[in-house]
């Protein structure tokens, strides 16, 4: 990391966001799967990992896709709640992010989504069987088992997640960084430091 960015506001969130960015292109960057948190149906939280598929910094949003048929579908539903985690040791940057999140099925992100998606990537969404559905046995989710990219479609649905609060951690030897970055409805940001 930058050793200007870990005294200098938007030096830390656009190197945020540029980590953010990477993680979309690069399957091999850390930010690529963050971990994800909402609030379950039952009340209680529920975490997964996912996959980061866009990142838009002039409109503080983020995005990821799932099975319209998932648990985190139905929790989103209810509550548009959601909680982002990124981290990377090599880097040792930590963000967390928080807002509201968007399901995109039957509309022009969806779709335009779906038409960049990498055939195997569409596949997932053609399974029969929805995600954790109760079965006999131990299956793998195999492309031979799917049922036509047009089922596939009817599935697939685009989380936008408009950012609201974006906390930035920096762990060094020689003292950590901590800062916070709020957007308003407005979208004007502001940062501020924080206690590591």
């Amino acid at each position: 990391m930058l050793l200007s960015s870990c005294d200098d506001l938007e030096a830390a969130s656009a190197f945020g966001w540029a980590l953010i960015a990477r993680g979309v292109s690069d399957r091999k960057s850390a930010f690529h799967t963050p971990v994800v948190a909402t609030c379950g149906l039952d009340g209680g939280p529920e975490v997964r990992t996912v996959v980061l598929r866009g990142a838009d910094l002039g409109r503080w949003t983020v995005r990821f896709h799932t099975d319209r048929r998932s648990g985190k579908v139905a929790a989103l539903t209810a509550s548009p709640r959601i909680a982002m985690q990124f981290y990377c040791a090599r880097s040792k940057v930590q963000l967390r992010l928080n807002g509201v999140a968007t399901l995109h099925s039957d509309d022009a992100i969806a779709e335009i989504a779906w038409r960049n998606s990498r055939p195997m990537s569409r596949a997932c969404y053609a399974q029969i069987r929805a995600p954790g559905a109760v079965i006999a046995e131990p299956e793998l989710g195999a492309a031979s088992d799917a049922q036509g990219e047009e089922f596939g479609r009817a599935n697939f649905v685009a989380v936008e997640v408009a950012v609201q609060r974006f906390e930035w951690l920096y762990l060094a030897f020689g003292g950590h960084r901590r800062a916070e970055f709020r957007r308003d409805d407005q979208g004007v940001v502001t940062g501020r430091w924080l206690a590591p």
